[in-house]
């Protein structure tokens, strides 16, 4: 039985895609993002934590404008 080698796990890619966004990664987490042969975890992750990042500011900002103005 030949096993094949497992990519990444979504947490992994989540902490990937988290220090990508922050422009911090290991070397040996990068070399093994890379490895792995696969791009669409780490491009559906990063959508969506976009998205929810771009969600929460707006959020931040409809709270603050409307303390200012209440």
């Amino acid at each position: 039985m030949s096993e094949t080698p497992k990519g990444p796990g979504p947490l992994q890619v989540i902490g990937s895609v988290l220090a990508a966004m922050f422009g911090v990664q290991k070397r040996a987490n990068q070399e093994r993002d890379f490895g792995s042969g696969r791009a669409g975890p780490y491009i559906i992750a990063g959508a969506i934590m976009t998205v929810v990042f771009v969600l929460v500011i707006v959020g931040v900002v409809q709270l603050v404008l409307s303390l200012a103005t209440g």
